[in-house]
């Protein structure tokens, strides 16, 4: 049962966007590569391109969650970062205590990421008018409010102390598939889009009748994250967010759709020129064999980024595998990249390399001209920038396709 609708809801704001710093960053890394290449100075070129992969992977991504206990609030956390609540990673559920002070839960395939649960606000150890300072707000990137019925005058609190510092908030109205479950119907006159929009009115008006302007309300189950309003929430935290950590958040987010795939696959091919560059610059030096250990090595590195990414590696499909009740050869047997649920070695990469064909090198020539900063690389390194482009593309456009066909598998089974 569940609406099917992912548009946002009503009360999302379309013009606010979080500032562009991603691109003007890019620009200078860039023109750095050139003139280091025009210098001949490959080295350099190659530490750029480094520094900034490692920058670049590693930006913090800090999410608030706050709701009264009972709420859904670790069934939440858990579902945000794509375990159940059985894992040992999980955030436990079910207890009646309040959190007693903030708990980061990383995320189990980006550590740089964590979700954290905070403390409800209006208890003694956490008075409203200190809340923000106790809980160091300055840490988080964003809050996510979490309520199972109506959002109280200590939530309303909460989110006038945030806008007060410049913070943003998501309002989640959770376990919305029960609400569904127990609504008066009739089996002619029930509309469920309708009970939806019913039950989002409802939410804004208690909050904005306590002094809450415009809220940002998302109805979702945290067991169904494919219905309802959970693909408008990421999009709007992408929308909101600086630019710089939108690229964190997507490669975060949960494989639900076809949609957050192919952001994950965008994500990753903005990286492919750089991990191109290292094997070129490697190449440039004339050191018999370095450069096909040095490629092998950085291959090994992206493709279990892209397993992990897409949720095709070993782990994943034997927890699709027991989720969908489909044996693990069946699911196998829909990929078609030789990698997927697979530990990536240094073995398999070269077998990988080897049923390659020389067509892929001049598939590479076009796309590896566009980038400007590798003219008067030297034969070699041209040679290596394009192979490394071109197997990398490759292999990314057959895995974001095998991810596809196990979201579909998987949606199919619900």
């Amino acid at each position: 049962m569940g609406s099917k609708n992912s548009s946002c809801p009503p009360t999302v704001s379309t013009s606010s966007r979080g500032p562009d710093l991603k691109n003007a960053k890019e620009s200078k890394v860039a023109e750095d590569i050139k003139k280091a290449i025009e210098n001949n100075n490959f080295s350099l070129a190659a530490s750029i391109s480094q520094k900034y992969l490692e920058d670049t992977n590693n930006i913090p991504l800090n999410i608030a969650v706050t709701g009264q206990s009972g709420v859904g609030k670790s069934t939440f956390l858990n579902a945000f970062r794509g375990i159940d609540n059985t894992d040992e990673r999980a955030a436990p559920t079910g207890e009646v205590e309040t959190t007693m002070k903030p708990k980061a839960y990383p995320h189990p395939t980006y550590p740089n990421v964590a979700l954290w649960d905070l403390p409800g606000i209006g208890t003694p150890r956490y008075p409203a008018d200190q809340y923000m300072k106790l809980v160091e707000f300055e840490k988080f990137d964003f809050f996510i409010l979490v309520s199972d019925i109506r959002f109280n005058e200590n939530d309303a609190k909460l989110a006038k102390e945030i806008k007060k510092m410049g913070k943003k908030l998501y309002f989640v109205r959770s376990k919305i598939d029960n609400s569904l479950r127990v609504a008066p119907r009739s089996p002619k006159e029930y509309d469920e889009e309708k009970t939806l929009q019913e039950i989002r009115e409802y939410c804004i008006r208690a909050l904005e009748g306590q002094g809450v302007a415009s809220p940002q309300v998302f109805l979702m189950s945290s067991f169904d994250l494919h219905l309802y309003e959970f693909r408008a929430l990421q999009d709007t935290m992408e929308r909101e967010l600086p630019s710089h950590k939108r690229d964190v958040l997507i490669l975060a987010l949960p494989n639900i759709c076809k949609s957050t795939i192919n952001k994950k696959k965008e994500v990753f091919r903005s990286q492919i020129w750089h991990y191109a560059l290292l094997s070129a610059t490697v190449a440039a030096v004339p050191i018999p064999g370095i450069s096909i250990v040095f490629d092998v090595g950085i291959l090994v590195k992206v493709l279990q980024d892209y397993l992990f990414g897409f949720g095709l590696d070993k782990m994943s499909l034997e927890k699709c595998s027991s989720a969908t009740n489909t044996p693990l050869d069946e699911l196998r047997a829909m990929l078609n990249c030789i990698c997927c649920g697979k530990d990536v070695t240094k073995e398999l990469v070269l077998l990988m390399l080897k049923s390659a064909t020389v067509a892929l090198i001049g598939l590479a020539a076009e796309e590896g001209s566009r980038f400007i900063p590798f003219i008067g690389i030297p034969i070699a390194a041209a040679l290596s920038f394009t192979t490394i482009y071109m197997f990398l593309s490759s292999n990314l456009n057959e895995l974001s396709v095998d991810a596809e066909n196990i979201v579909t598998k998987a949606l199919a089974i619900k």
